[in-house]
């Protein structure tokens, strides 16, 4: 069974990676996938953030990095993955989730959803506030792959 885990990964942080980890455990293919989010600012631009999610996923055999501007419910009937698996911290995810969920059920409901909860200590972490503690030249270990962290430091420096 083919999955789908989408996001934006900007960056990708130990969460979305604990995630990736338990997903391409449960399923034969997983596909982490980055998508068109038009509401959000991205800090790197779509080639860093594909050659930075294929770096910290690349001893994952069964896991492959993609870019897709289609829906993500089409995304995953055109690579042939029955699920789309997100990831939950808290009751605000679970909100805009259950919502989501509705919507890829209208638009084809053979495409099943999965929730997997963030473990408790990843629970607070988000590309958001890596990107705002970096920015303000603190420490990002731990919450993010140390060559994530290298590439924060990059981009803020330049």
């Amino acid at each position: 069974m083919k999955a789908v885990y989408a996001g934006t990964f900007d960056p990708v942080t130990s969460g979305h990676l604990d995630i990736i980890e338990r997903a391409s455990r449960m399923y034969d293919h997983l596909y982490v996938t980055i998508f068109d989010n038009p509401t959000k600012k991205t800090m790197f631009s779509l080639a860093e953030r594909l050659e930075l999610l294929q770096a910290v996923t690349a001893s994952f055999e069964n896991v492959s990095v993609d870019y897709s501007s289609a829906l993500a419910v089409e995304y995953a009937k055109e690579v042939g993955a029955s699920v789309l698996v997100r990831g939950l911290r808290a009751t605000m995810d679970f909100e805009y989730e259950l919502q989501l969920a509705f919507s890829n059920q209208y638009l084809d409901d053979s495409v099943d959803m999965v929730f997997l909860m963030t473990r408790p200590n990843h629970s607070y972490i988000s590309s958001s506030s890596v990107k705002e503690i970096a920015t303000h030249h603190h420490s990002v270990e731990g919450l993010v792959p140390p060559i994530v962290e290298n590439a924060l430091k990059k981009k803020i420096d330049e």
